[in-house]
């Protein structure tokens, strides 16, 4: 039989990006580490003959300091997609005004960056509202990838807030959803149709493990190689099993923390496994790669749009 689909996708979050979202002083000087890990990130695919989606910030985008290497992203055979202007994990939250005025700017930021105008969409911290979607479905946007099918969302959370130890009480319930809720559990694994007042969206769930609902995407894998190679090793290899078994494709979720250690900025080890050298992460990551290859043919997020659209109809779900 021929190999499932498994798209793969990077959420260009930055540096200063991740302190925002902590608390932590400094962010608005928007520190950043784009030009270390954008190339290091294209060299690594390139050796794989891979090619993936990147979502990438308007903010970042609008930065000339930034062009040179945003621009290899599509130059190097890459989709590009939208992960909103000032990627803020509460855009649920914003008006449809907002939500409009949010989505045109980085599109044209990532335009003038890039060359490329995005047509799929992931919100920050996995944030989107039924006004999100309906926005994007009249900006012509084939495809959100905003939902994250598990139950574990709010003990991600608690972690986070845990670590965060500058935040207002304010700030704390902007970032109420961060990650989303339980119910998130309950989503489906497979691509799926929402049902907005302005038509139909494709939506392409970051995939978690069939039946049992557990994160599998690289940043996870890594948290558990830092307690056990053996242990991620098997983890990794139960959650392919198991997508093959229900004949899940998975979209998997790429950050740049996975290619960046300790030896990178030092600004960031309130992340698992941030306090680890590059050199050894990278030498999981690219095991983790060599497994998917084996077993999925490996596609860019907007390769899996034009195959589900292709084949559905998928199930419609009230946006």
């Amino acid at each position: 039989m021929p190999k499932l689909k498994c798209s793969l996708s990077l959420d260009l979050d930055n540096l200063w990006s991740y302190l925002k979202t902590h608390g932590d002083a400094g962010w608005d000087a928007y520190p950043s580490y784009l030009n270390v890990v954008v190339p290091r990130v294209l060299d690594f695919l390139d050796a794989r003959g891979v090619r993936i989606t990147w979502f990438l910030v308007g903010r970042d985008a609008a930065d000339p300091a930034h062009h040179a290497a945003l621009r290899d992203i599509p130059r190097r055979g890459h989709e590009v997609g939208n992960h909103s202007f000032n990627h803020e994990p509460w855009l649920h939250l914003y008006s449809e005004a907002a939500i409009r005025d949010e989505l045109a700017r980085t599109e044209d930021a990532l335009e003038a960056a890039t060359g490329e105008r995005p047509t799929g969409f992931r919100g920050p911290g996995f944030s989107f509202s039924p006004t999100l979607l309906k926005v994007l479905v009249e900006r012509g946007y084939r495809y959100d990838a905003s939902t994250f099918p598990t139950f574990l969302g709010p003990l991600a959370r608690m972690y986070y807030f845990a670590t965060a130890k500058g935040l207002t009480a304010d700030e704390k319930a902007q970032r109420a959803k961060l990650f989303g809720t339980v119910g998130e559990g309950l989503r489906p694994l497979k691509p799926y149709t929402w049902a907005t007042p302005a038509g139909p969206l494709l939506e392409i769930p970051v995939t978690t493990m069939p039946l049992f609902r557990v994160p599998f995407h690289l940043s996870y894998l890594l948290y558990l190689d830092g307690y056990s190679r053996v242990l991620a090793r098997a983890y990794l290899k139960l959650a392919v099993v198991m997508c093959k078994l229900a004949r899940v494709e998975p979209s998997v979720l790429l950050h740049p923390l996975d290619f960046l250690g300790g030896d990178d900025t030092d600004r960031l080890s309130f992340f698992p496994a941030m306090t680890r050298p590059s050199a050894d992460k990278l030498a999981f990551v690219s095991e983790v790669f060599a497994t998917l290859a084996r077993h999925f043919d490996l596609v860019p997020m907007g390769e899996h749009a034009d195959a589900a659209l292709a084949r559905r109809s998928p199930e419609l779900v009230p946006a």
